[in-house]
């Protein structure tokens, strides 16, 4: 049964922090441990991956409860706001749409999923399997949005972002604690971006004390085109990554986060991509989506070259595909 649920916090902006990301990962751990995993963090040498390096590390959080990373920030959010009856509504390419539908039944609340067009099949069965209504709206994640936020206006859900809201961040950044609580400080981490979620959450913790590093795809550069225009702007977004980094303006929260704390912004071909996600099949039996595979790609490439002595710590940040399209 969904009921309407109170908040345990009063709703405001949180700043975006070590402080508020340490007190979210305590409530993670008193309450909801189940449900929000601490998931491993596998040391391989570097050579063990091709690569000059001392060690990479692979923060495993393809196997984080909805298959993703942002379970942490969907129930960051579920948890931080009051929840009406009409539940909670979000638009999202498929992981920040399995990772709400899973925080909601998690709470037992509803959940409406407004997806794109080129959102996996895989994605869509996931979240109907979890008991969310799926809304097909757009080709791309801007329409599906656009649809998400009319419809909140009609209902009075509670309005989850897939990318720019506190609460979110701040979940993605307890996975950066993690990190480092059980490894210590990386000499680099690299991160993808679609619209900033995760490396918005992972650049606050670290605050550059570790070298933090963006990844996109060529054919989705929300956060390097920015860069170039030294404001966030619109991209046009495509290619084989583009149901889960397929927003088209990097995130506002993310935007300013990366510019203090981000090191370098860095682009990857469709083709590297590929190549790595089916390496890490092969190789290391980690079946795992195109996003969570450019951190390899930008070690196999070169696009991104650590020191000789460097550990260099790689976030595997999704999951959900279907394995048979890896071959």
């Amino acid at each position: 049964m969904f009921r309407a649920r109170k908040s345990i916090r009063k709703p405001f902006l949180l700043p975006i922090n070590r402080a508020s990301i340490q007190a979210c990962q305590a409530t993670f751990v008193q309450s909801h441990s189940h449900f929000i995993r601490q998931t491993p963090l596998w040391k391989l040498p570097g050579k063990a991956l091709g690569v000059r390096c001392a060690e990479v590390w692979l923060k495993l959080e393809h196997l984080q409860t909805g298959g993703s990373f942002k379970a942490r920030g969907m129930l960051n959010r579920l948890l931080s706001n009051p929840i009406p009856a009409s539940g909670v509504v979000i638009a999202s390419g498929g992981n920040a749409g399995i990772a709400a539908a899973s925080a909601a039944q998690e709470l037992g609340v509803r959940c409406e999923v407004f997806v794109p067009e080129v959102s996996s099949p895989a994605k869509r069965a996931r979240l109907a399997a979890l008991g969310a209504q799926v809304v097909v709206a757009g080709k791309a994640y801007a329409d599906a949005f656009s649809a998400c936020v009319a419809r909140q206006q009609q209902t009075g859900a509670l309005l989850a972002h897939a990318y720019d809201q506190s609460e979110v961040l701040i979940g993605a950044g307890t996975l950066a604690l993690e990190i480092e609580a059980r490894g210590g400080l990386p000499d680099s981490v690299l991160a993808s971006v679609g619209g900033g979620g995760l490396i918005g959450g992972v650049a606050a913790w670290f605050e550059r004390r570790s070298r933090v590093v963006a990844l996109e795809p060529e054919l989705a550069p929300t956060l390097f085109n920015a860069r170039l225009a030294g404001q966030a702007v619109d991209v046009t977004v495509g290619g084989i990554a583009a149901d889960s980094l397929g927003a088209k303006r990097i995130g506002g929260l993310a935007w300013d986060i990366t510019q203090a704390h981000a090191c370098d912004a860095l682009l990857l071909h469709d083709d590297a991509i590929a190549a790595a996600q089916l390496w890490l099949w092969r190789e290391l039996k980690l079946a795992v989506e195109p996003a969570a595979a450019l951190p390899l790609a930008a070690l196999q490439t070169g696009a991104y070259k650590p020191k000789a002595g460097e550990n260099v710590c790689m976030i595997i940040c999704g999951a959900n595909i279907d394995p048979a399209t890896l071959a």
